[in-house]
């Protein structure tokens, strides 16, 4: 059933990434501004999901599963995050990578530090 639940999520959560990716954005620079939004967004969810977790022990830990493991990791996009990252270096906007790169680490961290802030352990 924790296979199911995490399979069912991810489901979700690669549609949704997928949907986000089809917004047309007009971008004025060769940043991958789609991708660092939902890593960002993707952080939030996970802070506030891990947070409301924590304080509450008697979810099922199957709607824990769903949510982090499952929606959560099918949305975020690590793995694209790190493509386009090489891709930028290999065409010469090494810069550029470094700027994606770092903002992204460290705003995804920020998000998380601060959702639990604002909701508190």
């Amino acid at each position: 059933m924790d296979i199911l639940a995490v399979g069912m999520g991810g489901f979700v959560g690669a549609v949704l990434r997928y949907m986000i990716g089809l917004v047309p954005v007009r971008e004025a620079t060769i940043f991958p501004i789609k991708t660092f939004i939902i890593n960002v967004v993707g952080c939030l969810a996970i802070g506030v999901i891990a947070v409301v977790a924590a304080k509450n022990p008697n979810i099922n830990p199957k709607w824990i599963l769903f949510l982090k493991v499952g929606i959560c990791g099918g949305f975020t996009t690590f793995s694209t995050f790190t493509l386009e990252t090489t891709d930028l270096i290999k065409s010469g906007h090494m810069g550029i990578a470094f700027l994606y790169a770092v903002l992204s680490v460290v705003v995804g961290v920020a998000v998380i530090f601060g959702v639990e802030y604002a909701i508190g352990k």
